[in-house]
């Protein structure tokens, strides 16, 4: 994967190891290995096949990933379905769960009460239609699928002339006339479609119904979560030839009937440092994302106090985390997660780039 490979530990430390299992190092100098437990971590993604993929993210992004359909590929994520895991350092090798577990407030800060990692992050190759759907909020999810809801932000980061998505209900359309539709296999005049472009947001709701189209390929952040109710799948069959379950009692359950015919993310733009634009994506109780356009030499100052970790993106061109330690590179597309305790960095800009800051 392009720009992942990037951990750069002291020459004499290369092959320092942390076991989380049982407290034990396959490196007799324990005290270097405990300290550099806190570095910005780069984890190897976990590739899902489900029928709506494609091999884009290879074709167009020039990742290496498995032969077959690769609809999503899991970036950062510590959930039942996968579980990341650290490609670098003296963590390499240990699941993201196993970290939280062990580093606890080091790793998530201060501020965080959640019982697992929040977040899911991914990347997806909408090759075909993905299912008409809708995600439950927290309470929903929690009483019916023992997790949490999810609430998610999509970023286009490439789309076909003329693709798509479905996004809410068109006007007019109530729970009365929707359940009707449902049972008379008229749901596809009830959605809202909107025409989308590389660089647009979108952002998703618990309770909205949803569904990505073909041609595009989109960053997404939400909630650490993999309930969906499936509304309808384009009459179509899975790979055992039989119909995909439908979930419509659930969804009729959890839909937002307030989410008419809503619009995309008019980004709001923030204060930077000089060399940086920087527009607010997203704020809600779940993650706060900005996008950062960076030129050559640009930095950006920043810290992990202890309170938060931060997550950092680059979506395009090339940038730099500075810390304590020596420098990781990150390269469209990557990402790096940081921990609370790490401490002051600075991003520095080595191209032109695009990047995401997510807390």
């Amino acid at each position: 994967m392009p720009g992942a490979r990037c951990w750069i530990c002291h020459p004499l430390r290369m092959n320092t190891k942390v076991s989380l299992e049982d407290g034990t190092m396959t490196d007799t100098d324990t005290q270097y290995a405990i300290r550099n437990r806190i570095y910005p971590l780069s984890f190897e993604p976990i590739c899902k096949d489900y029928i709506w993929g494609g091999r884009n993210l290879e074709t167009k992004l020039g990742r290496e990933i498995p032969a077959g359909i690769v609809a999503e590929s899991w970036e950062i994520a510590a959930h039942p379905n996968g579980q990341t895991k650290v490609t670098a350092g003296p963590l390499a090798g240990h699941t993201l769960g196993a970290l939280q577990a062990h580093l606890g407030e080091r790793l998530l800060g201060s501020d965080d009460d959640a019982v697992g990692f929040p977040l899911l992050i991914k990347l997806l190759d909408a090759n075909r239609w993905l299912s008409v759907q809708v995600h439950p909020d927290d309470a929903y999810a929690r009483a019916h699928a023992g997790e949490l809801g999810k609430t998610e932000l999509w970023i286009i980061l490439h789309a076909e002339p003329g693709a798509e998505l479905i996004y809410g209900l068109k006007a007019g359309v109530d729970q009365e006339r929707f359940a009707h539709a449902t049972r008379t296999g008229a749901i596809a005049r009830t959605l809202h479609r909107v025409p989308v472009q590389a660089g647009d947001v979108v952002f998703v709701p618990a309770g909205t119904v949803h569904a990505l189209g073909p041609g595009m390929i989109v960053a997404e952040i939400q909630q650490n979560s993999d309930t969906t109710y499936r509304l309808y799948d384009w009459d179509r069959t899975g790979a055992d030839g039989k119909p995909r379950p439908l979930h419509i009692q659930r969804a009729l359950e959890v839909i937002d009937w307030q989410m008419v015919e809503p619009s995309l993310v008019r980004p709001r733009i923030l204060s930077a440092p000089d060399g940086w634009a920087r527009e607010e994506l997203a704020r809600c109780p779940y993650f706060q994302v900005e996008r950062l356009t960076g030129q050559p030499g640009a930095v950006w100052a920043d810290h992990c106090n202890g309170e938060n970790y931060q997550i950092w993106a680059a979506l395009s061109g090339g940038a730099s985390i500075h810390w304590a330690e020596a420098p990781v590179e990150m390269r469209g597309i990557s990402w790096l997660l940081l921990p609370a305790a790490l401490g002051a960095f600075e991003v520095r800009a080595e191209t032109d780039c695009v990047l995401l800051r997510i807390l």
